[in-house]
């Protein structure tokens, strides 16, 4: 199974990801625990991609992708941004980073899913989520 879905950047449409991978977790039979990662990482991902990389242009979209197949998912968010660098994230668990407010939504994405991958521009993150239905 394949779903796509393109928003506006708009926080106001993170409702509309949230009822789509409600949908789908529900009628895949994705147990709690896992929806509860799948939904936790593809909201951070999404939101990162209307605030930070269409720095809330309204005119800019984000494309989200889902694939289902086997006992796994996989969900590609891109936006239309200038990218960035995963790398220059600081880690939000290090003492002299504990009061900042960015960099949690990477750090969460990076722990939920059992994989992640970002394009070389930095504009677009793929999680895979292994054996999420029993």
């Amino acid at each position: 199974m394949i779903r796509r879905l393109r928003i506006e950047s708009k926080l106001s449409n993170l409702g509309i990801v949230e009822n789509v991978v409600d949908t789908i977790t529900r009628d895949a039979g994705i147990n709690k625990e896992n929806y509860g990662k799948i939904l936790v990482s593809v909201m951070e991902a999404v939101n990162n991609a209307i605030i930070h990389g269409n720095k809330s242009d309204e005119k800019k979209f984000v494309d989200i992708k889902i694939i289902l197949e086997n006992s796994s998912m996989s969900v590609t968010v891109e936006d239309q941004g200038q990218g960035f660098k995963p790398t220059d994230v600081p880690d939000p668990t290090e003492p002299e980073n504990i009061e900042k407010v960015n960099g949690r939504g990477v750090y969460l994405m990076r722990r939920l899913a059992d994989e992640i991958k970002f394009n070389k521009k930095g504009n677009s993150v793929t999680m895979t989520f292994k054996h999420i239905i029993s």
